[in-house]
């Protein structure tokens, strides 16, 4: 299957899911795992229609930015290091893997500096796994109280990597977790208004992800082939 057919599968998946959900599949964004392929992939995606995409590592975004048109929009799904975020911030339209107030503060220096505010997601550790980074569901809200202080950072919303299982139901109570806790949230307006995306499910486990409530998936395998 072309990269194309691929797409097209995918986007049916997610309008099935959002049928079944009784959403509107406007509501979920598709963003194309791009890491480790090459330029000449992600333009098979662009032609397709795609412009969201997202890589694990500051180096290929910094490479592959430059090569696509200006209208695509890169997201940094994988861990941030503090020492790299400066040469990433201005390339990215989000952050989905802000796992801890102390990368915020490095955030929130860098984006004063170039006079910008960064828009990221708090990544949470729902299923709450050793070989995971990100905050614990209990520890999301003092941390975004504390984040909230910073000017240049706006927190746009959550994301969670599920556990890697072979039958997706078994996410669903992660998912739904999260969901739980993003309505909380927007309920007592601890977000100051700003929280709307919930970033989370992958290519195993995206139709439930979005009959929990994912405005964001992240589909690599799915779209690219296996790595």
């Amino acid at each position: 299957m072309s990269v194309a057919e691929n797409i097209k599968n995918v986007r049916e998946r997610i309008n099935a899911a959002c049928l079944r959900a009784g959403r509107d599949p406007k509501e979920v964004t598709l963003i194309s795992v791009s890491k480790t392929k090459p330029v000449s992939m992600l333009m098979e995606a662009y032609e397709a229609g795609e412009r969201d995409y997202g890589e694990n590592k500051v180096q290929e975004i910094t490479e592959k930015r430059p090569q696509i048109p200006e209208d695509a929009k890169f997201h940094m799904i994988g861990h941030l290091q503090t020492n790299k975020v400066g040469q990433v911030i201005d390339k990215v339209v989000l952050i989905h893997s802000c796992d801890s107030v102390h990368l915020a503060e490095k955030i929130e220096k860098e984006a004063a500096k170039r006079d910008m505010i960064a828009n990221v997601l708090l990544e949470v550790n729902v299923a709450r796994e050793e070989s995971k980074f990100g905050m614990f569901l209990e520890d999301v809200i003092p941390n975004l109280k504390e984040i909230q202080a910073f000017p240049h950072v706006c927190v746009k919303g959550m994301m969670t990597i599920a556990p890697n299982v072979e039958n997706a139901e078994e996410n669903r109570k992660y998912f739904k977790e999260l969901y739980q806790l993003y309505v909380d949230i927007k309920n007592k307006n601890i977000d100051n208004g700003t929280m709307s995306v919930l970033s989370m499910g992958m290519t195993g486990d995206f139709e439930v992800a979005v009959e929990e409530g994912a405005t964001m998936i992240r589909v690599g395998t799915g779209i690219f082939g296996s790595r």
